[in-house]
């Protein structure tokens, strides 16, 4: 039995059924600096790419991964972050990329600083959400960089993944202008998901 409530209804009106996110993603979500956390020559700046796979290892063409950051101090530009962020000029924390006709994405950002957690400072990390066809909601993971490999260690969300392997997904892969994030949605080497 369901513990979830059951939403209000008109009477003799049915409920809307749940849909996949369908095609609609490719139509309504992207815009077309959604992948500039950042302006283009913002100093520092990295990009985040990768490709997104199912879980037969074809490439996803029709996905839209979503990035959550905090800014390079740890600090999120955001109500609930009593601190707020440091004015950096067009930095805003948060890019949109669908993926193109190879599954490939790519997000231009700074690298977040750790971050204040409940029980533990956390790692330096990017908040990563996935939505493609077929898939009834997000998936939503997180990129850890591989320069910090002390940060990472005491890392409490990532040290709550007890197989090495599964905590090895969510470590990027360090490039010559930023790092590689591929994200598996299924299958053989599927990247860690988080229940939210």
């Amino acid at each position: 039995m369901s513990t979830r409530p059951t939403p209000p209804t008109e009477p003799g009106v049915p409920t809307t059924p749940s849909q996949t996110v369908g095609p609609y993603l490719h139509i309504g979500l992207p815009w077309p600096d959604g992948p500039l956390a950042v302006a283009e020559g913002t100093p520092g700046a990295v990009r985040l790419r990768g490709t997104v796979y199912d879980g037969a290892g074809a490439p996803v063409t029709d996905a839209l991964v979503e990035t959550w950051q905090a800014d390079p101090d740890g600090r999120f530009d955001h109500p609930d972050d009593p601190r707020g962020a440091r004015s950096l000029p067009g930095f805003r924390g948060f890019g949109r990329c669908p993926t193109d006709a190879a599954g490939a994405y790519e997000v231009l950002t700074l690298k977040p600083g750790p971050v204040p957690g409940p029980t533990g400072e956390q790692a330096p990390h990017v908040d990563v959400s996935v939505f493609a066809r077929g898939m009834l909601h997000r998936v939503v993971t997180r990129l850890y960089f591989p320069d910090e490999e002390t940060s990472n260690a005491a890392d409490p969300v990532l040290n709550s993944i007890g197989d090495p392997a599964a905590r090895a997904t969510l470590v990027s892969v360090r490039e010559e202008d930023g790092y590689r994030f591929d994200i598996r949605l299924q299958g053989e080497g599927e990247t860690v998901f988080f229940d939210v």
